[in-house]
């Protein structure tokens, strides 16, 4: 009896550390500058971690949210004097920082990253902030850890973006924040 008892705990701490390898990739220390798809983590320290029924009730409650999606490129078809005007779908009422996820922005970047926060929240940090894009885009980890080195209080982290939002909900057409500008770093 004292041999199962025993046994167990040490099951479950592998059976844990196994479940925790293959959940996925680990959180690097800082932000992440690889490639912007592919698998990310399950967590973002200093975050939590929600779902779009989350999104929704932190929308409700007057959260800021930030997709940082970027934009769609211009047709290769299209001639240079075009205009082209992309058409992003995404969570009614999100201010749209087209490419904001960056991992390797210049200083100018994370300050122009950091004022418009800033601004969307009223500077106050305790104010409750959604980043995401879309899945498997470290975009929306990369501004979500930005907004906890920044020292808001409550970030949120969306990982199923967009597409898991449209799946319950109905997204909307967004245009780029204007106030926002991305530069490509």
């Amino acid at each position: 009896m004292r041999a199962k008892s025993s046994f167990a705990p040490v099951a479950v701490l592998v059976l844990g550390l196994t479940g925790a390898a293959v959940a996925g990739t680990s959180e690097p220390p800082g932000l992440w500058t690889g490639p912007m798809h592919g698998e990310t983590p399950a967590a973002l320290a200093g975050a939590k971690v929600v779902d779009a029924a989350a999104v929704a009730e932190l929308k409700k409650t007057g959260a800021v949210l930030i997709d940082v999606a970027e934009a769609p490129a211009k047709p290769p078809g299209l001639s240079p004097d075009q205009p082209w005007l992309p058409i992003h779908m995404s969570i009614p009422g999100a201010v749209w920082f087209a490419g904001g996820g960056f991992g390797d922005g210049s200083p100018a970047y994370q300050q122009r990253f950091a004022a418009r926060v800033a601004e969307l929240t009223g500077g106050d940090r305790s104010r409750a902030v959604v980043a995401f894009c879309h899945p498997h885009c470290w975009g929306s980890w990369n501004a979500g850890k930005r907004l906890v080195m920044l020292g808001y209080e409550k970030v949120y982290w969306f990982p199923g973006g967009v597409e898991a939002w449209e799946d319950r909900f109905a997204a909307a057409p967004v245009k780029p924040d204007k106030a926002w500008e991305v530069s490509r770093r």
